[in-house]
């Protein structure tokens, strides 16, 4: 993904609404996860024949993968963020060269989690898509 410039008129709330912005993101997306688990967990989504096994186990094991990387993730922002709640407390209203840049590589980071995990939830809606059609030919 090519870097942004960073804009010499950024300023602390416009960052902070941006961290808070990304926090929210991150935490439905772990809403999202948890849900998407607990259905591949059901028996709703059983997958009856062994090509179906494994993309279940695929699916699952990519959740996990997507948990972890939003769990570091916000970890990083809600760091960045006290960082940045800590100067607006100062009311020091200078950015260094090197927080903006962490803002952006944060911002990267964000959209590559955001996009990834989009793909990984269309994958996950075809599969239970799959499996209902399944269903619903045998109940024929």
């Amino acid at each position: 993904m090519k870097k942004e410039v960073v804009n010499s008129t950024m300023n602390l709330d416009t960052l902070h609404r941006e961290s808070r912005n990304w926090i929210s993101q991150l935490e439905f997306s772990q809403d999202e996860i948890n849900f998407f688990i607990k259905l591949l967990n059901s028996y709703v989504f059983e997958p009856d024949t062994p090509a179906l096994f494994e993309d279940l186990q695929s699916h699952q094991k990519n959740l996990s993968k997507a948990e972890k990387k939003c769990k570091a993730l916000k970890k990083q922002v809600l760091e960045h963020e006290n960082q940045l709640s800590g100067l607006l407390d100062l009311h020091n209203h200078t950015l260094d060269a090197a927080y903006k840049d962490k803002h952006m590589y944060l911002k990267e980071d964000m959209e590559q989690c955001t996009a990834e995990f989009l793909n990984l939830k269309k994958e996950m809606f075809r599969y239970g898509q799959t499996i209902l059609k399944k269903r619903h030919n045998k109940d024929r």
